[in-house]
């Protein structure tokens, strides 16, 4: 018999990446600021408003916003 395989969600990090600067080549410097333990069952458009409401706070633009989930996965 085969056993399938479950994913289930552990943890999920935002990252946000902000332009600082550009180099001599005039080629983008980025920085990246993540925040830990968010929500699991948070939505896209939370996500979203939160990354805005704290890219606000910045005097550098915010350039991306990622959700990186982390899955424990067993059979």
């Amino acid at each position: 018999m085969i056993r399938l395989a479950s994913a289930f969600l552990k943890s999920s990090r935002l990252r946000l990446v902000f332009e600082i600067d550009s180099d001599d080549m005039d080629k983008p410097i980025y920085r990246n600021r993540v925040f830990n333990n968010i929500r699991r069952d948070s939505t896209t458009d939370e996500l979203y408003m939160a990354a805005q409401a704290i890219g606000a706070l910045s005097r550098h633009p915010l350039w991306a916003i990622e959700r990186n989930d982390s899955y424990d996965i067993d059979a």
